[in-house]
């Protein structure tokens, strides 16, 4: 007979949200009945490598499912209560009615490649996106490509150039929405819907977003990928990635992360569930300044193109006012400059002085914290292609994105043309 009890039932087990609380609130509240085990208001930092047994009668109930808490630890690796209370939040915001489960991993990256592998084999073929960021392009181009996995690249939302690209051999389809760093947004529901015909896969990186402003999951897309270290998280302090979706095709992911290791370690995931907490209120402040500020680059006779799904001069604007609820904190932006000039007038330098006048936004890659960042993507990002290369890859020497943050919108729109008043 078996020594060990079971957990005694306690008020926090029972469910706290039902599937019409708010997104704020799921925020501050979802996924942490666990933890209230512990009398603790945050999820606390269950810091430990490894999970004792009482005995070996317990060791079996576990091994075999027999155990009467399904969610009883056995190695950091595979589990922790603390990345587990993170996953339950994240898949509540995604998907209020409890159908999705999460699986978080130590950056967004880890998140994307290891739900590809898992799906994919050699032999298979992905069609992506060609507006995204450039490390999805360069797994899918170089790394999956050196075990045999095809690929086609199609123009950012372009639904009849995916249909084009299905083959027997399709088995997944990827993409963002809103794209970095063009923010095109793509019609979710439609690609859902011919992906299933298809039956094909869909996994879209809606880290622009956030769940805040947009769910892919109820309008048909079978896994989402966040890069938690954005906007989850918040303030630039941490790295995570979430895959969020269909519970069969994450859990094919999650025995996976178990082998490649790809875990979010316990403080990590503290840290971006404290950041949770403020999500709602954050994305609303960027998305109301970033909104100004489009306005007045586009305004701006220093200004030759904006990008921002806000405006209606966005190609993807309509898609963006059917599928979100707000159109995000980045705004991407052309600096208008004296075409093929040389030296210090080219495209290049110019939009380099422009970016060097910033003083309250930042220059540093990223995006989603509190503070605003400033990059020209083509020393950032694309530092090492030539500008044909870049051009070749969609990015222009004059290029800048500006990643909104929670400061005064009068301080931020300040900043944005005191720099494109940069000689």
């Amino acid at each position: 007979m078996s020594s060990f009890l079971p957990p005694p039932p306690r008020h926090s087990d029972t469910p706290l949200l039902d599937e019409h609380a708010g997104p704020s609130t799921r925020s501050v509240h979802a996924g942490v009945g666990r933890p209230e085990r512990f009398d603790a208001i945050p999820v606390p930092i269950v810091e430990t490598a490894t999970y004792t047994f009482r005995d070996s009668a317990e060791v079996a109930a576990h091994m075999t499912g027999a155990h009467p808490d399904p969610k009883r630890e056995e190695y950091g690796r595979y589990g922790n209560p603390t990345v587990r209370a993170l996953e339950e939040r994240i898949a509540a915001l995604e998907d209020p009615s409890g159908q999705a489960e999460c699986a978080a991993f130590g950056s967004g990256m880890s998140a994307l490649t290891t739900a590809m592998l898992a799906l994919l084999k050699t032999g298979s073929h992905v069609i992506l996106f060609r507006d995204g960021y450039r490390r999805t392009r360069q797994f899918v181009a170089k790394t999956l490509a050196a075990y045999s996995v095809e690929h086609t690249i199609v123009e950012p939302g372009d639904l009849a150039g995916v249909a084009a690209a299905i083959t027997p051999k399709t088995r997944l389809i990827v993409g963002e929405s809103p794209t970095n760093p063009y923010l095109h947004c793509t019609d979710l529901r439609a690609l859902g819907e011919l992906a299933r015909k298809a039956r094909v896969k869909t996994i879209v990186d809606t880290t622009f977003a956030t769940p805040i402003n947009l769910r892919a999951l109820p309008l048909g897309i079978d896994l989402v990928v966040h890069s938690a270290t954005k906007y989850l998280a918040g303030h630039h302090d941490v790295l995570a990635g979430a895959l969020v979706g269909n519970p069969a095709l994450v859990g094919l992911a999650r025995d996976l992360r178990g082998v490649v290791g790809g875990v979010l370690d316990p403080h990590g995931a503290f840290l971006v569930a404290r950041g949770l907490k403020t999500l709602a209120l954050r994305v609303e402040r960027a998305n109301a300044t970033a909104m100004k500020v489009a306005a007045r680059l586009a305004e701006h006779p220093r200004v030759s193109h904006v990008f921002y799904p806000g405006l209606p001069m966005h190609p993807t604007h309509a898609v963006a006012v059917e599928q979100m609820r707000g159109f995000g904190g980045v705004v991407s932006f052309r600096v208008k400059t004296e075409p093929e000039a040389e030296g210090d007038r080219s495209s290049l330098a110019v939009t380099s002085r422009v970016v060097d006048a910033f003083r309250l936004a930042r220059i540093a890659p990223s995006l989603g914290g509190v503070d605003t960042l400033v990059e020209q993507p083509a020393i950032m990002s694309y530092y090492e292609l030539s500008t044909e290369e870049r051009r070749a890859a969609g990015i222009e020497d004059d290029l800048v994105r500006l990643a909104i943050g929670i400061e005064d919108e009068s301080d931020v729109i300040a900043d944005v043309m005191r720099a494109l008043e940069a000689p």
